[in-house]
């Protein structure tokens, strides 16, 4: 199927699922996806192996430039985000001045639209950097990933470019104390001749187990709804699913939103 990457720093607004009017922010090249992982379902295709497109990184001016030159259009039309999300082509934290550009974020918020909320949709594997956690901890919508709790569903999901040790995933993330939302996208299907679930009975027991050491403020779930890498034969795993997971996690007292 069909993939894509956002071919601007700044773009939308768009109607988010989980976020409502979100304007988003691309901190990764316009031309090329850069992630240490490599999710077999992710929007914007797989990591390329290809060294023909080099990718260039936004600077931090560049990114303060967009964002003031946008939201003071946004702001000049009376269109009100509800949030400002950083997203794009990868993970958004691996920029060497993510703290900075979110100290820069914060300022032009409060400047146009004190009312919106920041977003980081992150998976995660950076939030052992002090610098990274302390930006994390200023954002009003602080969202990591956490799929499974099992090494080799994550191996098989995420395909992680970077060394996963499940036990200090769930230590750094409960250090947030509660200033973090849990986003989990189910799927499941076959890949490379793997069967693909995270969704199984054993999955979600150990899932919820580490969100009872977590205690998240919130929990978004979801499944795959746009186009995916035409890497394997994914499907859905049905609202009905989704809302059954959902009432077990509302059931320790953490709230959760579903997108079917």
């Amino acid at each position: 199927m069909a993939t894509f990457l956002f071919d601007e720093i700044i773009f939308g607004p768009v109607k988010s699922r989980r976020l409502g009017v979100s304007l988003g922010i691309n901190l990764l090249p316009v031309n090329k996806k850069i992630c240490n992982f490599n999710c077999i379902y992710c929007e914007c295709g797989l990591n390329s192996d290809s060294e023909k497109v080099h990718g260039r990184l936004p600077s931090r001016k560049e990114v303060y430039e967009a964002l003031d030159l946008k939201l003071a259009a946004m702001k000049q039309e009376n269109l009100k985000p509800d949030v400002i999300t950083y997203a794009g082509n990868g993970e958004p934290t691996i920029h060497p001045d993510f703290p900075g550009i979110i100290d820069d974020s914060i300022i032009l918020r409060d400047r146009y639209f004190p009312e919106a909320r920041i977003a980081v949709l992150s998976n995660a594997t950076t939030i052992a950097k002090p610098a990274v956690r302390n930006a994390l901890l200023k954002i009003d919508q602080n969202i990591l990933k956490l799929d499974s709790v099992f090494e080799s569903t994550i191996i098989a999901h995420n395909n992680p470019g970077v060394k996963i040790n499940v036990d200090d995933l769930i230590d750094n993330l409960a250090q947030f104390k509660g200033k973090v939302i849990i986003q989990t996208l189910f799927v499941r299907g076959t890949f490379k001749g793997m069967d693909i679930d995270n969704s199984t009975p054993g999955e979600i027991e150990a899932w919820l187990s580490a969100l009872e050491k977590i205690r998240p403020s919130e929990v978004m779930i979801y499944t795959i709804s746009r186009d995916t890498p035409d890497v394997g034969d994914l499907k859905k795993v049905p609202e009905k699913e989704l809302r059954q997971i959902a009432a077990r996690v509302e059931s320790l007292g953490i709230p959760t939103q579903v997108s079917g």
